[in-house]
């Protein structure tokens, strides 16, 4: 069993890779000169917390109630005729934003609490009624996000900044908790729109019109016009190798393959009616909230939910994301591990599931990548408990609790919930 959840670091590769210090599970003693992790210097505060908008028998979209399973039958109009508790709301000055599109428009139509400080419950809620992500998927998504970058006592979570003193439990005594913005946890470097945390001084939330613009110039070259899967895949290859050249703390760790499934969101989810509609120029400038100015460039606005857009009517579950996931890594394979200064990648040496000689093997199989993200689901430290040293079992074994339901009949070894009655 691997001790770590990102990677295991040789002697070797101790000093290499400084900057992976603090992530989930590392044991920061086997490492020196390791630097201090940034922050935003102020997150906003929103003193009228609002929890998002109820669902009701009148509009209930998807059925997802309380953290539970929804119906799974999709293909309905969102926001829905009438429920002006969902319409869209541009977000003010105090309320939270950050570096994922699909969550920023969930809050900005109060799928999620408009402040950005959301709940395990919410989260799981929102992406079934909202996408019509499968359970499966919506509970491993909140589980990550909330174990990685939240709190697990609370279940509160922060889609941007640090929020510890309205996440935590107790006003942060068992650590700091970064939101989704905190680094190589959640977020990762080769954001599709996003800038890597240590070349633009720890940003690496904030929307650039630049890297849009790339991503569009890759659609119309390979697709036509359309942020499809062979147009994504060259883009995350793009972006990739933009980071190695750039980046001189650039890092790839098996985490990373969320990535790609956040791209295949692009024409999986984004597209009225999912993966039947079309991923348009259109469709994509209103969820990542941008549109051009006199000049061609494109503005940072609010993300929203296109007019007259339709959930997908099948549910996208966490086997065709991981089918999404392999698809678009085997057009461009990459190599996990990161820089040892500017351009001077070296590939982790230490194995991580399947992942070996720093590659996904040849006959990886989308179940295969399921597993391995399971793996990395229930190995990892959650943030909120980084500085405890003696913690109860039902702490310990919270993600293994949330995702071994989910994942009973995936084919996978599941680990052992030590809270469970049957556990010996």
């Amino acid at each position: 069993m691997q001790s770590i959840s990102l990677l295991l670091l040789s002697a070797s590769a101790v000093t290499a890779y400084p900057w992976v210090a603090r992530q989930p599970g590392v044991d920061s003693s086997m490492l020196s000169s390791a630097r201090p992790v940034k922050r935003q210097d102020s997150c906003p505060f929103n003193a009228n917390h609002v929890p998002a908008a109820p669902f009701n028998s009148k509009y209930p979209y998807t059925g997802a109630r309380n953290g539970l399973p929804g119906t799974g039958v999709g293909g309905v109009k969102v926001p829905a005729d009438g429920d002006t508790a969902h319409a869209f709301q541009a977000p003010g000055p105090n309320d939270i934003r950050g570096p994922c599109p699909g969550l920023n428009a969930a809050a900005n139509h109060n799928f999620l609490a408009h402040d950005g400080i959301t709940t395990f419950t919410e989260l799981v809620d929102a992406q079934q009624n909202l996408y019509n992500v499968g359970y499966d998927l919506a509970t491993l998504l909140a589980t990550l996000g909330v174990g990685l970058d939240g709190d697990i006592v609370t279940g509160k979570l922060s889609i941007g900044c640090d929020a510890t003193s309205r996440t935590a439990t107790l006003g942060g005594v068992l650590g700091r908790q970064p939101g989704l913005n905190g680094h190589n946890k959640f977020e990762a470097d080769t954001s599709l729109t996003r800038n890597d945390y240590f070349t633009h001084n720890g940003d690496n939330y904030s929307f650039n019109g630049t890297l849009f613009a790339r991503m569009k110039e890759v659609a119309d070259r390979v697709s036509g016009g359309n942020f499809d899967r062979n147009a994504l895949a060259a883009y995350r290859s793009q972006r990739y190798d933009e980071s190695v050249q750039e980046n001189p703390n650039f890092f790839f760790g098996p985490l990373s393959l969320l990535l790609f499934g956040a791209s295949s969101f692009l024409y999986e989810l984004f597209p009225s009616y999912g993966n039947e509609g079309v991923p348009d120029l259109a469709t994509m400038a209103s969820f990542f909230g941008t549109s051009q100015d006199a000049n061609g460039n494109w503005q940072a606005g609010a993300e929203r939910i296109p007019a007259n857009w339709f959930n997908r009517r099948a549910p996208y579950s966490n086997m065709a994301v991981t089918t999404e996931i392999l698809a678009q890594y085997v057009q461009y394979p990459k190599l996990f591990g990161g820089n040892v200064g500017t351009n001077n990648f070296d590939a982790l040496s230490t194995p991580f599931g399947i992942i070996a000689d720093g590659k996904l093997p040849d006959d990886a199989t989308a179940s295969d990548l399921l597993c391995l993200l399971y793996q990395l689901g229930t190995s990892s430290v959650p943030s909120s408990l980084s500085v405890v040293t003696t913690l109860p079992l039902s702490l310990l074994n919270w993600s293994v609790g949330k995702l071994n339901p989910v994942f009973k009949n995936a084919g996978c070894a599941l680990r052992p919930d030590q809270t469970s009655p049957s556990a010996s």
